[in-house]
């Protein structure tokens, strides 16, 4: 697979990524919910940028972890570079480098840009490029919507630790950047030995 298929498919998950985005964030209020199907919704988060919303504490906290973040995706590029050059790697190894890279760029533009061109979500809807920004640069927040769960329901009494409690399987909400990082991760734990096989 060549580098510019690569970089037309992380492309393409950004612009799918980012439009999501913009429109849940111009179209719904923080906590507004569609439901689609009985167990699927569009239902509007924003979280700091970290898996089921964790938060590193302190001032510079959301700062370090951008930072962090954009040296993580200097990482993956040029880990996505040497792979192409190579030329012996697989193009399932490309694939899972290219969408993993393009889901975390994903995250990123919202943590670094949406702080300054988008105003508060939480009593009103969001416009874009607005003067009264929610944030600072390297401060926005990660917009997610999609929910499915699937069933929901109090658990057996009998079952340990989290029995009797009420139980909703799948209860993550999340964007088209983490189903891109997330799919990137299953290709190379599902199809590994054709991922890292070398073509001679």
């Amino acid at each position: 697979m060549s580098l510019r298929k690569a970089y037309l498919l992380i492309f393409i998950v950004l612009i799918v990524d980012q439009i999501s985005k913009i429109y849940v964030k111009t179209n719904f209020i923080l906590g507004d919910e569609v439901e689609v199907f009985n167990w699927f919704k569009i239902h509007f988060i924003e979280n700091e940028g970290m898996a089921w919303g964790t938060q590193i504490p302190g001032t510079y906290g959301k700062l370090v972890l951008t930072l962090f973040r954009l040296v993580a995706v200097g990482g993956i590029g040029y880990w996505l570079w040497d792979s192409v050059e190579r030329k012996h790697s697989s193009n399932y190894l490309i694939v899972a480098i290219a969408l993993i890279l393009a889901g975390a760029f994903g995250n990123i533009i919202d943590s670094v840009f949406y702080g300054v061109i988008f105003d508060d979500s939480s009593s009103q809807l969001a416009t874009l490029f607005s003067n009264k920004p929610y944030g600072e640069y390297f401060h926005g927040k990660v917009v997610d919507m999609f929910y499915f769960p699937f069933w929901s329901g109090n658990l057996p009494e009998w079952l340990p630790v989290w029995g009797g409690r009420n139980f909703t399987f799948f209860n993550a909400i999340f964007n088209v950047a983490d189903m891109a990082i997330s799919t990137g991760v299953g290709i190379l734990i599902v199809f590994n030995k054709k991922a890292f096989h070398k073509h001679e």
